[in-house]
């Protein structure tokens, strides 16, 4: 304690790295806390009652309603896709959602003008209300009071939306919100048999009988009276789960964000305790000398390093602690749901563990090597640095604290997948660099020794006791790999959703045409496009609800397969290989098969089930279950964005059911105006076909995940820092070898520009090898990322892979050329008095 009495001299990298990791981890998991509390407190207003009932394509029937309205208050949205048409013939698509007279049974919606809802949406004057967001508004020139049409209604725009209650439950749509009642979307004639529109009813249960047990009892009990109705059900609890799912894996990626910022920092936490040790080689000597124990020194010290890490911990508990409170403070009115920010103990005491644990992982190596250093050595001044291994009781200290460290970050994680790939890739990283830093070092051991007195010092540099090229190569490379990841991830997202199509792509997605209208369709687009290529296939919506025998809860999927049991998923049947699919295992159906129902599936996603050829799967459409064998297995090509589905069956597995059709145009040469032009043109002929331009949509998908990229690179400059914390830290606890080489050398006759010569080659022959490993990693792990979590095609990105290693190499030998100046600068008489 006494020697911390000084302050914190030498150990401000130490205690910044810890800072900043365990800000990053206390910071996240107090945010993710706070909006999973919102979520559970608000989960009732978000879903618009306690229990939702969705069906796709279809309505509830009377006795459905009926079943529902037994357990209390039923009130029921409508959502699909369709055209608004302005009146100077200007089109949008929207995301229509139609509502009753009971919504909003919860909450309530925010619009200027503040209208009631009979006001707002009611038929007056020859045309319902509706309400739209501002986004259509200024696409389309419009303003409060303007008239515009759906299908075969009119519509007068009341109120501009800004917030709904319930629209978190609802998902992403492609379009800006319009809001109407159930009368004006039936007006619009939209709901054609087999339209692509979902129902949701949602049950309030008397606030008396509202508690959790009773919402479960009634899923139950719809469940076993109506067990064919194909109703996807949510309760108060999961009112949005894919909202939940996101924010539980954003916050393990921004977890393991900090513990690799942490990790990073741990290399920092060793450098500082090294230079620490070396700087008090007197006071341990004196120590020891007076009757100290090698135990004696090394808890002394533990202690130090101890109290250190607390001190680190506290600062980034402090600021992660404030996080959510900063948050909400500065973009509360952004947010999509109130967040009430508080203090989590859990949170923040996993945090302190992460920083303690990390900080003893990195510090009982040089820690346990003091114990066996002699007194006579350590009276001694000397710059050498004699490499042995700490005594076999503190090794094995390191290895418990490791192990308590990867358990912690493996059973507290939501994937323990993922966490078990991050360790083991921290890991090998860790090695390789390592390995990199001797083989470096080593090779330049083996090089003949060169004329060039500056190239000559530099070589020698790099490989002589104490050499800073293990501190300088780990952290350089943890930094470039991950800028690296990130630069080349950014990269190709760009190039995927906001440049250049596929070659093939589809102009067009042309949605809800009505199965009898399907050859006029294609005949009306041919008329107008004479060179465009026109397919179209039949489309439905159904839920898996039984696979090899089980229910989808008791099939186990793999994460990457999961998320075709969460929802209903699109349908279609077809006599011939769909384009863009190839069969790799089983046998297509012929032309002229009438027998029991088959079924294809895309292979990947039937491994990640559990499936194989000759497995029955049963799906329920329309509030019919219809079982098919597996047939063959397909593998599809999804980047052409050309017509292609997960399940595709024998065309007489849907024989009589309503449904519509889907159809793509792909353009030899297409334009701003032409394409407006045949918006228009289908809109008039066709009322209730929705028209998607695909330059658009990926434009909107463009946009949400530059959203996520930006979050990355935010989240990511964490370990930046921490690495380039990490890299001043090495570069300082060189100071006093570069201290005592400047002396030497300027003494023998070294000039000043030799010197900084000879340095500025040994950091760029450094760093240049470090590139050359960050290029390697950061490439391969962007292209498993890419490639595997994202299935997209990866293309390297030289230009923006050269500008990192550049910057890089700059703020390395920026860095390092401080360091020698202010050696340069010292007066050789006390080093010289000292030797």
């Amino acid at each position: 304690m006494r020697e911390l009495r000084g302050g914190l001299r030498g150990f401000y990298v130490f205690v910044a790295c810890i800072a900043l990791g365990v800000f990053a981890i206390a910071g996240v998991g107090a945010l993710s806390a706070s909006l999973s509390d919102s979520l559970d407190r608000e989960g009732r207003t978000l879903l618009g009652g306690d229990l939702a009932f969705s069906l796709i394509q279809r309505e509830a029937s009377p006795q459905e309603r009926a079943v529902l309205g037994a357990h209390g208050q039923v009130s029921a949205v409508a959502t699909m896709r369709g055209m608004v048409r302005a009146a100077d013939g200007q089109l949008a698509l929207v995301e229509l959602k139609s509502v009753d007279g009971a919504y909003p049974t919860l909450g309530k919606i925010t619009a200027e003008p503040q209208l009631p809802m009979n006001e707002l949406l009611g038929e007056r004057d020859g045309a319902f209300g509706a309400a739209a967001d501002a986004v259509l508004l200024a696409r389309l020139g419009l303003k409060v009071g303007d008239r515009v049409s759906v299908g075969a209604a009119s519509f007068n725009i009341r109120s501009v939306i800004s917030a709904e209650p319930d629209k978190l439950a609802g998902g992403v749509g492609l379009g800006p919100r319009f809001l109407i009642s159930e009368a004006g979307l039936r007006a619009t004639e939209l709901l054609q048999p087999g339209s692509l529109v979902r129902w949701i009813y949602r049950v309030k249960l008397p606030d008396a009988a509202a508690s959790e047990a009773a919402v479960l009892a009634v899923a139950d009990a719809v469940r076993k009276r109506l067990p064919d109705a194909g109703w996807e059900i949510r309760s108060r609890g999961n009112a949005s789960p894919q909202l939940e799912r996101n924010v539980d894996r954003f916050t393990q990626f921004l977890t393991l964000v900090g513990l690799a910022a942490l990790l990073v920092g741990g290399v920092g936490v060793a450098n500082a305790v090294k230079s620490h040790l070396d700087r008090k080689r007197d006071v341990i000597a004196t120590l020891k000398a007076l009757g100290a124990t090698g135990d004696g020194v090394f808890t002394i010290y533990l202690v130090q390093i101890v109290i250190l890490a607390l001190i680190g911990s506290a600062i980034g508990l402090a600021f992660g602690a404030a996080l959510p409170f900063a948050v909400v403070g500065v973009l509360g009115n952004l947010l999509p749901l109130p967040i009430q920010p508080a203090v989590h103990l859990s949170d923040l005491a996993m945090s302190l563990t992460y920083g303690l644990l990390t900080a003893l992982a990195f510090a009982l190596w040089p820690l346990g090597r003091v114990h066996d250093i002699p007194v006579a050595t350590l009276f001694r001044e000397t710059t050498g640095t004699e490499w042995r291994w700490p005594r076999r009781r503190y090794l094995v200290m390191m290895v418990v604290v490791i192990a308590l460290l990867m358990a912690v970050a493996v059973g507290l994680a939501y994937d323990r997948r993922v966490a078990l790939i991050f360790i083991g890739a921290s890991a090998a990283v860790f090695a390789l660099l390592r390995l990199i830093s001797f083989g470096v070092m080593d090779g330049a051991r083996r090089l003949p020794r060169p004329r060039m007195t500056m190239l000559r010092l530099a070589i020698a540099n790099i490989h002589r006791p104490g050499a800073l090229t293990p501190s300088v190569v780990l952290s350089l490379g943890l930094g470039l790999t991950v800028l690296v990841t990130i630069t080349q991830i950014d990269r190709n997202l760009q190039r995927q959703f906001m440049a250049s199509l596929p070659e093939k792509a589809p102009s067009f997605f042309f949605v809800d045409i009505p199965a009898a209208d399907g050859e006029r369709f294609d005949a009306f687009l041919r008329e107008r496009v004479p060179d465009g290529n026109v397919e179209r296939v039949p489309m439905l919506r159904g839920r898996i609800v039984e696979a090899r025998g089980l229910k989808p809860d008791e099939l186990k999927p793999s994460p990457d397969a999961a998320w075709v049991l969460q929802s209903d998923r699109g349908l279609t049947y077809t006599a011939e290989i769909p384009s863009g699919s190839k069969v790799v295992e089983g046998d297509w159906w012929g032309a002229d098969y009438a027998g029991p129902p088959l079924v294809s599936f895309e292979k990947k996603l039937a491994d990640g089930l559990g499936l194989k050829v000759g497995d029955s799967i049963t799906v329920n459409v329309l509030g019919r279950n219809v079982t098919a064998r597996i047939a063959n297995m397909r593998t599809v090509d999804w980047q052409n964005l050309g017509i292609n589905f997960v399940l595709v069956f024998s065309p007489n597995a849907f024989r009589g059911a309503p449904h519509t059709h889907i159809a793509t145009l792909t353009e030899q040469n297409s334009s701003p105006d032409g394409d407006a032009q045949i918006i228009k043109a289908v809109a008039e002929a066709f009322p209730s076909v929705t028209s998607v331009r695909v330059r658009e949509a990926l434009q909107t998908v463009g946009t949400m995940v530059g959203n996520l990229v930006l979050a990355i690179r935010a989240a990511s400059a964490i370990t930046l820092v921490a690495a380039m914390l990490v890299l001043g830290g090495a570069l300082a606890a060189g100071h006093r070898h570069r201290l005592y080489d400047a002396v030497i050398l300027k003494t023998l006759g070294a000039t000043r520009g030799r010197l900084i010569g000879a340095y500025a080659l040994e950091y760029l022959m450094i760093g240049l090898a470090t590139a050359v490993f960050g290029l390697l990693t950061g490439t391969i792990a962007a292209w498993l990322i890419v490639s595997r979590l994202m299935t997209l095609t990866f293309v390297w990105d030289g230009p923006s892979a050269a500008a990192v290693v550049a910057g890089a190499l700059t703020v390395t030998i920026g860095l390092g050329l401080i360091g020698t100046l202010i050696a340069l600068n010292q007066k050789p008489a006390p080093v010289l008095r000292n030797l």
